[in-house]
């Protein structure tokens, strides 16, 4: 069994290395000075070790206080988490929870997983907001945002993978019909295919290999668009090839309406991010927003099975 003393002191501890000096730990804890000695004091006789390097200019973790520091950080986390958890199921969520989504993604999948939350819980305020652009979390006065794709660095955030999103090359079962069905990217130049792009730039395609980095094709095209939700229609309309996430095509591609090609490569995969503000307590509505979405958003990664009879010669 823990002591309980110790249990008690080892929030001291870490308040006391994250903000490198007894003062400051005493000022974030509502405590005195000569209380953190003291508790520092009492873990230290107990662990028999020695946690500080104390001068009148400076305090620094031993190398036995950094292992500590460590453990027991990683500790209060999970008191936190478990405290969270529990109260989750005995306290409503109340307050406003604003939210920065991608538009199409967003729109899509996202949002009808939040909606759902808001109605399990009448007392919360969801305020969504859709949009590709890059936000300031703290400055814009989000909550939470969710973002797409590689991330920059993202300074005073804390950031969790809640998605995956696979890329698939598809186009209506016509279309291969005429053009036939290509076998491997060497294919892709005799084909016609929608682009993601804008003046001056359109975005390659993306084929991951086992030995090195993917390979990137830009097929041949006189369509580009910067909107995917417009590439899938005129994928549809029979004109020609586009590479789209597997979660926008799932539904048209088991209507028969759009089958995957190239199913026997790699996907490229595009990973989804919630990012909120770093704090040591994250409000309840917040934190089971981001359980709910890392729980129901699908990755979606295989439509094979499906595109089997569609795709491949009789």
């Amino acid at each position: 069994m823990i002591p309980g003393d110790l249990l008690a002191d080892l929030p001291v501890l870490v308040a006391a290395a994250e903000a490198g000096s007894f003062s400051a730990a005493a000022s974030k804890l509502n405590l005195t000075r000569s209380a953190v000695g003291r508790s520092i004091a009492r873990l230290e006789h107990r662990l028999g070790v020695r946690l500080f390097h104390r001068t009148t200019r400076s305090l620094a973790l031993t190398d036995d206080g950094q292992i500590v520091f460590e453990h027991g950080r990683r500790a209060l986390a999970e008191v936190q988490s478990a405290t969270a958890l529990l109260d989750s199921g005995r306290r409503a969520i109340v307050g406003r929870l604003r939210v920065s989504v991608p538009a199409l993604f967003g729109r899509l999948r996202i949002a009808p997983i939040l909606i759902r939350l808001a109605e399990a819980h009448p007392k919360l305020e969801l305020d969504l907001n859709f949009s590709d652009r890059l936000v300031d979390v703290v400055e814009d006065g989000f909550d939470l945002v969710v973002r797409n794709g590689r991330l920059q660095n993202w300074p005073g955030l804390t950031v969790r993978r809640i998605a995956y999103q696979p890329m698939r090359v598809c186009a209506a079962p016509r279309y291969l019909e005429g053009a036939g069905v290509p076998e491997s990217l060497a294919d892709l130049s005799g084909h016609h295919a929608m682009l993601y792009g804008r003046p001056g730039y359109a975005r390659s395609w993306l084929f991951p290999q086992a030995d090195g980095p993917a390979t990137e094709i830009v097929p041949p095209s006189r369509m580009r668009f910067d909107d995917v939700d417009a590439i899938r229609d005129a994928a549809i309309g029979g004109h020609g090839l586009a590479w789209l996430p597997c979660w926008l095509i799932r539904d048209d591609v088991a209507a028969g309406r759009l089958a995957t090609v190239l199913d026997h490569l790699p996907a490229h995969v595009f990973e989804s991010h919630a990012l909120w503000p770093q704090t040591p307590h994250l409000p309840l509505r917040v934190r089971l927003a981001i359980d709910a979405l890392a729980a129901a958003l699908p990755e979606e990664s295989a439509l094979r099975a499906e595109n089997r009879a569609r795709t491949e010669p009789a």
